[in-house]
């Protein structure tokens, strides 16, 4: 082992991924983890084109394929439910609107805990409550009281990063509200939903069911224009209250969605919101998934970026020998083209939703080539001579 010590905040994807392969390359790990253990549920994420490779190299294909939501595909519908339109999951390898590998957020964290569990250090219930750096390490205090010397600092800790605000500045900095607020939660599945997410847009809002693996239950996607977004993100009775106002008078099934609302036990409202930063480290403090360079749920890629930046991050600095500079700087060149075309779809579909927009054809010439970069415009080192521990023996699937 490489005897680097390694803390790593945050513990949803991009926190477990990169103590995957922190662990692999050598490293010793602690992930720390402000709530007191993994939560459960959330959005469905989708895993494509280079993201799945990554998988592959974990070890963890048949552990996620086994976790998967197994959604048939998409309808987009009108108010009375008559279809408009219909997209698969085996559209374009796997890779289309709809992945092959689509899994809850909480699914896959789950998935990728349990992989590292072993191996790393897992403190629930905590929080980093300062650090200082210098040229040889960093030195937290966790609110527990504990202090301890890392010889790494990486935030994984989301679109509201509190590692990114200590170290690198305040969220309003780097933080892109694209004019869209997104809300998901578990409703009874009354409404027969069965593989097939269903889908209704009005005038720039929509309100959408997708199934889980538990038939009884059903996924409720709702999102409304915004043109700021001023809502404390832990005030969930503002948040249900707002939601409530933009969403009065959308059609569909969408009353019957609101109406369970106060019985919900999973939900779940944001702004869709980018991170645009000129650099993803400070020293020996690192950014990584949606803490560094957010793309929005809308992009469909915010789970690939987590999975292949996990990877890249710990391969750079282990081929870099741990030096900080060299390492942060050569994941840095490597995903920082795979970001920007990420982040080009997030703005674009965005703009899409826009009822000024709707029926403005897309320059499909122009898009299909942006497509392809944001699936798998990032080649992946072998990175020979790096050590590797070796992969860690994946849960089987049932």
């Amino acid at each position: 082992m490489s005897g680097n010590r390694v803390l790593v905040a945050g513990a949803s994807i991009a926190g477990p991924a990169l103590a995957h392969w922190l662990q692999r390359r050598g490293a010793e790990v602690t992930v720390v983890e402000r709530a007191p253990g993994l939560r459960p549920g959330g959005q469905a994420v989708d895993a494509r084109g280079v993201a799945k490779e990554v998988i592959k190299r974990m070890g963890l294909d048949a552990a996620v394929r086994a976790a998967r939501t197994e959604t048939a595909g998409a309808h987009t519908v009108d108010v009375d439910g008559n279809v408009l339109e219909t997209f698969r999951a085996d559209d374009h390898g796997g890779d289309g609107y709809i992945a092959d590998i689509e899994i809850l957020r909480g699914d896959l964290s789950q998935v990728l805990h349990d992989d590292t569990r072993d191996g790393v250090e897992y403190l629930f219930g905590d929080r980093i409550a300062e650090l200082t750096q210098d040229a040889d390490g960093v030195d937290v205090t966790l609110a527990s009281g504990a202090r301890r010397r890392f010889d790494l600092v990486i935030g994984a800790d989301g679109l509201h990063s509190a590692l990114r605000g200590m170290v690198f500045g305040p969220r309003e900095r780097f933080l892109r509200h694209l004019g869209l607020v997104l809300a998901f939660y578990s409703v009874p599945n009354e409404f027969g939903i069965d593989r097939w997410m269903l889908d209704y847009q009005d005038q720039g809002r929509s309100a959408g069911l997708r199934p889980l693996k538990d038939p009884t239950r059903a996924m409720a996607m709702l999102s409304f224009p915004a043109a700021g977004f001023d809502v404390d993100y832990r005030d969930i009775e503002a948040q249900k209250n707002l939601l409530r106002e933009r969403m009065a008078g959308l059609g569909w099934w969408t009353p019957r969605i609101l109406a369970h609302l106060d019985d919900t036990p999973d939900f779940y409202l944001d702004q869709v919101a980018q991170v645009v930063m000129d650099r993803w480290s400070a020293g020996r403090v690192g950014l990584i998934g949606d803490a560094a360079f957010s793309s929005s749920p809308m992009s469909g890629g915010g789970t690939g970026l987590a999975l292949v930046g996990a990877y890249l991050l710990a391969g750079e600095l282990a081929a870099a020998g741990w030096d900080p500079e060299a390492g942060f700087a050569g994941y840095e060149t490597l995903m920082r083209p795979f970001v920007e075309a990420n982040q080009e779809i997030g703005r674009l579909h965005v703009q899409s939703r826009d009822a000024a927009a709707a029926d403005a054809e897309p320059d499909m010439a122009a898009l299909m080539p942006l497509i392809e970069r944001a699936i798998n415009g990032v080649e992946l080192p072998g990175y020979a001579g790096v050590p590797d521990f070796g992969a860690s023996v994946s849960p089987a699937a049932p």
